[in-house]
């Protein structure tokens, strides 16, 4: 039997070979000390660490060694990889600290700056004045009222003594719902409530109407097809014209400040008689020095709407005693009315939605 064979070459096998291995593992170092982020040193470890890299293909090779050999070879190899692995752990701490010191750089939080970053809101300054004229008269005991849109052109037109022939029902006054043989109408004013109201109820009736209407009107700086009124209606035995004037004077001060008064100017109106024009004392030169003011063009009193005593055939009409009950109506444009407390030049800055319109009006509730 012959014995074992001694005649061997230990480092038979290239990649094992001592020049070989540290040639390897030189390389790896200098590159796990070039990486200069994790990202880059994940990528170190993937090429000299991981499964298919140069000293783990190195370690594969081992079994096929004699024996004799594979001891050598094996501490050679194992010695290269523990250097590799230490390299790589200690450049890992290196780069961890170097990124967080990084991130309390670029992510510090100045906590001295504005908290608020989101621009506050704002509600629409025609809905808070809606609100606040409907509480006008809420704090004076009367109601708020409201109706469709959409309305019958009975209520709309014949309820209200406005006649067949009345201009108003042209296609060239009023919205008129397809088809038009139903005689429905977007409503032109917001008298179609108080028609309601009076059919519904017994007097007495003290209700105030806001809300929004339609007319066929052009989109410019002072009219728009779309518009918002507020109109007023009391039903109740013994009521004047003298209440009509002290609801307005007092509607009037609410909205411009002590001191500003109204005056009636004779005018007609189908659904009131007598009727009247409401003008307001100017708000801005209180009538004195007129001449020189913009806002009334020295007339030192500004239109604001109209008003009356209602007609006896709109009572008869709604179903109400005309010889028992009396009553006034009276209508205001919303809009207008912001345009005068706001000096507000031009109406489609209203209706068009720029926030930094309704903006400075805040978020009054």
């Amino acid at each position: 039997m012959s014995g074992p064979n001694t005649d061997y070459d230990p480092v038979e096998v290239t990649p094992l070979k001592a020049a070989e291995v540290e040639a390897v593992r030189d390389a790896a170092l200098v590159a796990i000390e070039a990486a200069g982020s994790l990202d880059e040193l994940r990528q170190v470890r993937l090429d000299h660490a991981g499964d298919r890299s140069p000293l783990a293909l190195a370690n594969r090779e081992i079994g096929a060694l004699p024996p004799q050999a594979r001891k050598e070879a094996g501490q050679r190899v194992g010695q290269a990889r523990g250097a590799v692995a230490k390299a790589l752990a200690a450049r890992q701490v290196v780069l961890e600290e170097e990124h967080e010191a990084r991130i309390l750089v670029d992510e510090a939080v100045d906590v001295t700056l504005p908290w608020d970053r989101i621009p506050t809101g704002a509600r629409h300054p025609v809905t808070m004045l809606s609100e606040r004229i409907a509480d006008v008269f809420v704090a004076m005991g009367w109601e708020v009222a409201e109706g469709p849109l959409v309305e019958a052109e009975w209520l709309n037109f014949d309820a209200l003594n406005l006649g067949p022939d009345h201009p108003a029902r042209t296609m060239q006054d009023t919205f008129w719902m397809e088809p038009v043989e139903n005689a429905i109408v977007l409503r032109t004013h917001t008298s179609p409530v108080q028609a309601r109201t009076m059919l519904t109820r017994e007097p007495p009736i003290y209700i105030v109407c806001p809300g929004r209407v339609f007319r066929t009107d052009e989109y410019d700086a002072t009219h728009s097809p779309v518009f918002h009124q507020v109109e007023g209606l009391v039903v109740d035995e013994g009521i004047t014209m003298a209440h009509l004037k002290g609801s307005l004077d007092h509607f009037a001060t609410s909205m411009f400040g002590e001191g500003i008064t109204t005056r009636f100017r004779p005018s007609y109106f189908p659904f009131t008689e007598p009727s009247a024009e409401v003008d307001l004392a100017c708000f801005v030169c209180r009538g004195v020095d007129s001449e020189h003011c913009r806002t009334c063009k020295g007339e030192g009193w500004i239109e604001w709407g109209g008003c009356g005593v209602v007609n006896p055939r709109v009572l008869v009409a709604c179903g109400v005693d005309p010889d028992r009950y009396t009553g006034f109506a009276f209508g205001m444009g919303i809009d207008r009315t912001l345009m005068f407390r706001h000096g507000v030049a031009d109406l489609r800055d209203v209706f068009e939605g720029d926030v930094r319109f309704t903006a400075a009006f805040g978020t009054e509730i």
